[in-house]
């Protein structure tokens, strides 16, 4: 009978005894490759950010992706005023390390919205701001959007030209919309009916006239220039994908602050 238990007793050591050492492992392995993981991360986002703008193609070296990036300045700006703040004034290390979506979960970085069409739930009282200039002169502006589709959060970048109104492109990297349908917001041949569209009708610069039309856009469809082609077999995606793009460009968005880039007070 000892014999037995001894038996079991040596078995209970070993097994916990290699649950401690595998314990170990895994989470000395997690700890190394955080900082990997975080630069991996932090190229991807800038990667979609610089093809958005249509700098870079897809599929660019980390090298090319890091050396367009630094072309771009980044903004610190409050939402519904459009004013520029500092690093500093958000406790972040530089306007670049500023994380947004924690500002978003964060009680005193974030307001709750009453009316949220686009599903935003808390909106971070600054976001970033992505500005290439030429000179003195704003010829690109990238914008960190994010709203809700049918089943998932939708993140991406707008980019817009330098008149703060053209669109140049758009980019959705996060989402679990359905394949084939939803899903479609990555498409290439999609995205591509962006560029040149508009966003604002002349004097109305903080209420957009986009729309994403059920059925195409044709050649008789009234204000196309405003309009993008919803996405077939995908409504509430492309509803989504609407009511995030008018939000972000609206007065409690950027709109504030791309109505100073047209004076040209940025």
């Amino acid at each position: 009978m000892s014999q037995s238990n001894d038996t079991i007793r040596k078995t209970l050591i070993v097994a916990v005894s290699l649950s401690i050492v595998f314990s170990v492992v895994v989470s000395g392995s997690a700890v190394m490759l955080r900082p990997l993981q975080e630069k991996n991360k932090a190229l991807s986002t800038r990667s979609n950010m610089i093809a958005a703008a249509g700098v870079l193609s897809s599929g660019a070296s980390n090298e090319k992706v890091s050396e367009a990036f630094e072309q771009f300045e980044v903004l610190l700006v409050e939402m519904g005023t459009g004013e520029i703040v500092t690093p500093e004034a958000v406790n972040a290390k530089s306007a670049e390390a500023y994380d947004q979506r924690a500002a978003s979960r964060d009680m005193e970085l974030s307001r709750s919205l009453e009316e949220d069409p686009a599903g935003i739930n808390r909106l971070a009282k600054y976001r970033k701001v992505y500005v290439l200039r030429d000179g003195e002169e704003v010829t690109k502006i990238v914008l960190p959007i994010h709203g809700y589709g049918l089943w998932s959060t939708m993140y991406g970048f707008l980019a817009l030209q330098g008149d703060a109104n053209t669109v140049e492109g758009i980019r959705f990297y996060e989402h679990a919309e359905t394949p084939g349908l939803g899903g479609e917001i990555e498409n290439p041949e999609w995205t591509a009916k962006w560029k040149g569209k508009k966003i604002y009708e002349d004097g109305e610069w903080t209420d957009p006239k986009f729309a994403l039309v059920k059925g195409g856009v044709g050649e008789n469809t009234d204000n196309k220039e405003y309009k993008v082609d919803a996405l077939s077999g995908a409504t509430l995606t492309s509803r989504g994908v609407g009511s995030t793009v008018n939000f972000w460009l609206g007065d409690r968005g950027y709109g504030p602050f791309l109505k100073k880039v047209r004076q040209g007070e940025i």
